[in-house]
């Protein structure tokens, strides 16, 4: 069975109603425990050809990491980040949407339109229309995952380094065997997301 390629054709679609800048959206990190949630909007240049762009989970860490260099190159990126605090006070959707219309309004230039991956649209200036599994259908939205995935592992790499022994830099705050074990052992940081339950019920624990 072949293989499907996100392509330029949900761009293409939306650039014939609404003009030719269409950015991408997408997000990473929704599901940790720990960390913030981070955003990527990505406007491409579609002469730059960037060979082997999918979804960021498709992808080697390595080929993520060429692929990061690469769309920083030749596109427009705007990157929101959600923090724990908002997390826990607006709870983990409302602060991804925020987080993605941050991402649109870091842009260098306003986008004519927008694609963003999932179910649920942000409020943004233009006309926006969610895709779901759109970063295996839309090379933007692909692009866009990419920084997402990379920017955030890098932030978790960097916490990981400053609160050792929760093991972030290898499962990047999700909830791993390792890093339950090492919640139970050396109790919460400020960097959990405390409204989580698995987080919450360690809480009242450690209280």
């Amino acid at each position: 069975m072949r293989q499907v390629l996100p392509s330029f054709d949900e761009e293409t679609r939306m650039a014939q109603k609404f003009g030719s800048r269409i950015a991408g959206i997408d997000e990473a990190g929704r599901g940790p425990w720990a960390g913030p949630v981070v955003s990527a909007a990505v406007i491409l240049n579609q002469s730059c050809v960037l060979e082997g762009l999918n979804d960021s989970k498709k992808l080697s860490a390595r080929n993520r990491d060429r692929l990061f260099d690469k769309i920083l190159e030749c596109s427009e990126v705007g990157i929101g980040i959600g923090d724990v605090s908002r997390i826990d006070s607006d709870n983990i959707l409302r602060t991804t949407l925020w987080s993605m219309s941050q991402a649109v309004a870091e842009l260098s230039v306003s986008p004519d339109a927008a694609l963003v991956d999932g179910n649920k649209c942000p409020e943004l200036n233009c006309p926006v229309e969610a895709i779901v599994k759109g970063d295996g259908r839309s090379l933007s939205v692909a692009a866009a995952s990419i920084v997402a995935k990379v920017t955030r592992d890098r932030i978790m790499v960097k916490l990981a380094q400053a609160n050792p022994g929760y093991g972030w830099e290898r499962n990047k705050g999700y909830g791993t065997a390792e890093h339950q074990q090492a919640i139970n052992r050396l109790g919460v940081t400020a960097h959990h997301r405390h409204s989580f339950k698995p987080v919450r019920l360690a809480l009242n624990k450690f209280s």
